[in-house]
């Protein structure tokens, strides 16, 4: 029998974990850390054998293949090791798409990509076709390949899960948009993090759709050295280019070979000009997909967006809070910025990913009217925008950084919560610090 070994015990290991055993292997999984009581309890439901707290060299070297967790680099010891010596490091989705035919719609991006993601998905869901939601989002997709028989699924990927993707094919495949992200685990050279958000393209056929920002500079560049076969579909702002998807007199237009949609800005649910590229790109996808008008339209208009992602939380006093905690890099607080119309007092601050600051530079000047530093180390921030704001706090707790924003801000303003950082150093993660944040902001 063959041995497969699930490195990492998160949502996507345990997932993997339960689908090898449904396919009969001999699996064993082996985590670094301490697995979550949840996940504990179901691995014990299901007899898969485990190790938490370090990896068993030997027993993990001894897999047939190992399907790797999408947080553990290729560069980790291990990892290095079982490549040197030729054991297959899959990651979840590679493993998965074998045992499904599903159509696969799959979207990348450095920003926008869990909200097309789930855009899409309730675009199909809305007009009743059977699908799943997974990759970097909601239930892992080798648990739902196991446990559901969808016949589409809509997956969010993250250059890290499509580093070990090799023979799998999206049927659609998005990539909204690339700039510098993650470049701490790419040796900070953007090329790297480049080619690994390219590969969604990858093994597409004439059948199969490649659906692209036409501006981008970057993949407008790297578009000419694909060897994709894929059917190339565009969206921009306006008509420019090679554009199937725009905006026009206050409509977005969508001209698909079979269809041309037309519908009202004003209808949109989500607002701003990156929730425009969100939507245009949706629909390209809605329409090769056949979905008809009027569902398309009716899913457009009364869409919830996501939680942590541009989220009003409350007006206190006049003043706007807006939780914007899953922007974990610098081109996501752009946007945030960009999309508020009010002047700012902007929270910023985490766990540094080789942030270039510039980006943001003639935005903060323009609108920002104070700073709060939120993290364990600022000493990068201050050194960027030290003398460009006239305020700048520094907290260490996200009650101290509501606090200070709200006494900062003046009636009519917005307080923005947009870090451009990871949020590992006082948080568990980018959902626990918009919690926090929105409490916070409740108590105030």
């Amino acid at each position: 029998m063959n041995k497969i070994i699930i490195l990492g015990g998160g949502e996507s290991g345990v997932g993997s974990a339960i689908l090898a055993q449904a396919k009969g292997f001999d699996v064993f999984l082996s985590d670094s850390g301490t697995l979550q009581d949840k996940y504990k309890a179901e691995l014990n439901q299901y007899g898969i054998p485990f190790e938490e707290g370090g990896h068993t060299e030997d027993l993990v070297l001894a897999a047939s293949e190992i399907v790797k967790s999408p947080g553990i680099p290729n560069y980790a010891p291990l990892v290095h090791q079982a490549m040197e010596k030729g054991i297959p490091v899959l990651s979840e989705m590679e493993f998965a798409k074998r045992y499904t035919s599903a159509k696969m719609i799959c979207i990348t991006g450095s920003n926008g990509k869990t909200t097309t993601t789930s855009l899409i998905y309730h675009i199909l869901k809305s007009a009743g076709l059977n699908v799943g939601l997974g990759g970097n989002i909601g239930k892992s997709f080798a648990r739902q390949v196991a446990e559901n028989n969808y016949d589409y699924y809509v997956l969010e990927l993250s250059s890290f899960q499509l580093e070990n993707m090799y023979s799998f094919k999206a049927d659609i495949a998005i990539l909204l948009n690339i700039t510098p992200d993650h470049l701490d685990r790419y040796d900070h050279d953007i090329q790297k993090y480049i080619d690994a958000k390219m590969r969604i393209a990858q093994n597409q056929t004439e059948s199969d759709a490649f659906i692209f920002w036409e501006e981008d500079p970057i993949v407008s560049k790297e578009i000419k050295k694909l060897v994709s076969k894929g059917k190339q579909y565009t969206f921009a702002e306006h008509k420019v280019g090679n554009a199937i998807a725009y905006l026009n007199d206050h409509e977005i237009d969508i001209n698909t070979p079979n269809s041309a949609f037309i519908m009202e800005q004003d209808l949109l649910a989500l607002e701003g000009l990156h929730n425009l590229y969100n939507s245009l790109a949706s629909g390209i996808a809605a329409k090769l997909l056949d979905i008809t008008d009027e569902n398309l339209r009716h899913s457009l208009s009364d869409f919830q967006g996501v939680e942590h992602r541009l989220e009003k939380v409350a007006k206190v006093r006049g003043i706007q809070f807006i939780n914007d905690s899953k922007a974990t890099n610098v081109n996501s607080c752009w946007y945030a910025l960009q999309s508020v119309k009010t002047k700012v007092v902007l929270i910023l601050g985490g766990t540094d990913k080789g942030n270039d600051y510039t980006e943001i530079e003639q935005l903060v000047k323009d609108k920002v009217r104070a700073l709060v530093f939120l993290g364990v180390d600022n000493s990068k921030l201050h050194k960027f925008f030290d003398g460009k704001i006239a305020k700048i706090e520094d907290v260490q707790s996200m009650k101290d950084a509501v606090e200070k924003a709200y006494e900062l801000a003046e009636e009519g303003d917005t307080v923005l919560l947009s870090p451009c950082c990871a949020s590992f150093d006082l948080f568990k993660n980018y959902e626990d610090r918009g919690n926090q944040f929105k409490e916070c902001v409740r108590k105030l």
